[in-house]
């Protein structure tokens, strides 16, 4: 029977604890910091076993760096333009930690929180946050629950994410899970940097989210003739290297909730399920060789590829004839975010 184990201490004096789930070869550790996605070890075409996530072996480091490997952020992930939003006429003002705008819920968001572990199995971890009216300035209190299960799919393993939320209060809501994914595996990080970059991702569509100098986005865009259409297989590299873009760090607005994403070398395959409108893709771009990750390895920019399945950003101030989701969670209703990573090889 699987049962959490010490990981380190939280900044309160709590413990961080650690779930390790399994499924057949395939296994995941949950450490309760940050309800975060630790390690994720699948086989590549060979059978060979490796760590595909970015993060550290110890809780130090996710102490030090704020980097969200793995973690899940909220009360609302990604950018609120000048860190304020409307709710029925009243204006909210929260608080900014990137320039003008708030990011990932704040400078405390939730992936600097030590979660509560709740129910464990061999193949499943719950946990869960309460959230305080005026937590980073947001209003209503607000319960929130991830869990994570590792499941069979015919011969795939599934890593299926399910965000629950429950508010006494209306307020915005918009979580999601913030891994870093390197298919090439942990260990070969050294012999092929920037590897990220050579992931060849698929993502059914055909509008995406253009970005001001704050990152902020306006309102959706075909993504015909532009870095940005990933219909057919596309890896991120070549809009790098022409100079199109020095990463991505864009949403694209999804039409079937699915994506794909592919390391050729080590064959591994990774398909993305959610019931969200919005991708953020992120090359990490800003990681820097000082972050030492798993194994004392020195993270550099493009390690890796975030593919954060949520709503839109700013979706809060966005109009309504931008066809933008809804964030704002009231009492009575479930905030119910659902994300599945498929694992396979090709």
């Amino acid at each position: 029977m699987t049962r959490p184990t010490p990981f380190g201490t939280a900044p309160d004096g709590s413990v961080i604890w650690a779930v390790t789930l399994r499924c057949g070869v395939v296994s995941a550790r949950v450490i309760s910091f940050g309800a975060s996605l630790q390690s994720l070890i699948v086989p590549d075409r060979d059978g060979t076993l490796d760590d595909v996530v970015l993060g550290h072996d110890g809780s130090e480091g996710y102490l030090q760096h704020r980097k969200c490997f793995g973690a899940t952020v909220g009360r609302v992930a990604n950018r609120i333009a000048e860190g304020r939003f409307e709710i029925d006429g009243a204006v909210r003002q929260v608080a900014v930690n990137e320039g003008t705008s708030t990011l990932h819920g704040g400078a405390d968001g939730f992936d600097q929180r030590n979660w509560q572990v709740g129910a464990v199995t061999d193949h499943s971890v719950e946990l869960s946050l309460l959230s305080p009216d005026g937590d980073m300035g947001f209003p209503g209190t607000l319960a929130a629950t991830v869990t994570y299960r590792l499941v069979p799919r015919g011969d795939a393993v599934a890593l299926e994410i399910t965000h629950r939320a429950e508010t006494d209060a209306p307020t915005p809501v918009n979580l999601t899970n913030h891994s870093y994914f390197a298919l090439c595996g942990h260990s070969a990080l050294a012999a092929r940097p920037a590897s990220g970059l050579e992931h060849a991702l698929t993502v059914n569509a055909g509008r995406y989210l253009p970005v001001d100098k704050r990152k902020i986005p306006t309102a959706p865009a075909p993504v015909g003739a532009t870095p940005f259409d990933f219909r057919r297989p596309r890896q991120p590299v070549t809009a790098v290297r022409s100079g199109a873009l020095e990463g991505y760090d864009h949403c694209l607005c999804l039409e079937d909730g699915q994506a794909v994403l592919v390391d050729e070398v080590s064959g591994r395959r990774m398909r993305l399920e959610t019931n969200q409108t919005g991708l953020q893709v992120y090359t990490a771009q800003a990681l820097t060789t000082d972050v030492l990750g798993k194994g004392g390895h020195a993270y550099q920019p493009f390690d890796a590829i975030c593919l954060e399945a949520q709503a839109w950003p700013n979706a809060v101030n966005m109009p309504p004839e931008t066809g933008r989701p809804e964030t704002i969670l009231r009492p009575g209703q479930t905030y119910d975010c659902r994300i599945a990573f498929i694992f396979d090889t090709v």
